[in-house]
C-alpha cells in the first residue's frame, strides 16, 4: 500500500480520488474534512507530518499572500513578512525530507519569481480536463511527469457561458468565498490519481 499525503486539503476531493484506486491517501488541513467520512484526515498543521516517509505529496498551499490577483498588496505583505512566511511554508513542503514525488498547486503569482521553486512545471486550465470553469493553475512537479491532457475531454471555453466559465472570479464576498475558490476540480483530481497514482505508484 502506497502512502500519499494531500496537504492543505479540506475538501477531500483529491484524497478520495486516490482512495478509490486503492491508495492510502491522507488529507491534512487546519479545517475539518469534507468528502468521504471513511477516508483519513489529519486536522492540524501539515508541517507536523511533512517529513514522514510519504510516497507522494500533493499540496494545495494557501494563495492569499501569493496570487498575482492580489499583487497590489504585495508591498504591504512583504513589509510585514506575510509573503515571506507564505513562501517559506511552501518551500518547506517542497523540500520534505522523505518524499521524492511532490506536486505544489497554486495560481500564477509570487512562487514563480520569489521562491526557490522557480517557474512552474505545468500550467493548465480546468476546462482542458473537462471542467466547466476557467482558472489558470500552476503545478510545480518533482519526480513525476506532467499531467497528460486528453484533447477529447477538453471543453472549448467559447462554448461555456461567461458567467459560468468565470464564476470563481465573479463570486461575491461571503464567509464561504475563500473555501469555494480553493476547492479543486474532481476531473483533474481523477487524472492525478490515474496518471500519478496508477501509472507511477501502482499499489502492490
Amino acid at each position: 500500500m502506497k502512502d500519499i499525503l494531500i496537504a492543505c486539503e479540506y475538501s477531500g476531493i483529491v484524497r478520495d480520488a486516490f482512495c478509490k484506486l486503492g491508495f492510502n491517501a491522507v488529507s491534512c488541513d487546519i479545517l475539518p474534512s469534507e468528502g468521504d467520512p471513511n477516508n483519513k484526515h489529519i486536522q492540524g498543521d501539515v508541517l507536523a507530518v511533512i517529513d514522514q516517509p510519504w510516497d507522494m505529496i500533493i499540496a494545495f498551499v494557501p494563495c492569499t499572500h501569493l496570487s498575482i490577483s492580489g499583487a497590489r498588496y504585495w508591498a504591504e505583505k512583504v513589509a510585514d513578512g506575510r509573503q515571506q512566511a507564505a513562501i517559506a511554508f511552501v518551500e518547506r513542503i517542497w523540500n520534505a525530507k522523505n518524499c521524492k514525488h511532490i506536486c505544489i498547486e497554486n495560481p500564477v503569482g509570487a512562487l514563480s519569481t520569489r521562491s526557490s521553486l522557480g517557474k512552474p512545471t505545468q500550467i493548465f486550465q480546468p476546462y482542458e480536463f473537462g471542467e466547466r470553469a476557467a482558472k489558470r493553475t500552476c503545478l510545480w512537479i518533482k519526480g513525476l511527469p506532467k499531467l497528460v491532457i486528453d484533447p477529447r475531454a477538453s471543453i472549448d471555453p467559447e462554448t461555456i457561458p461567461y458567467k459560468e466559465l468565470n464564476r470563481l472570479w465573479l463570486m461575491g464576498p461571503s464567509p464561504q468565498r475563500a473555501k469555494e475558490r480553493a476547492r479543486f476540480w474532481p476531473k483533474v483530481a481523477a487524472q492525478m490519481a490515474a496518471q500519478w497514482g496508477a501509472k507511477q505508484l501502482a499499489p502492490v
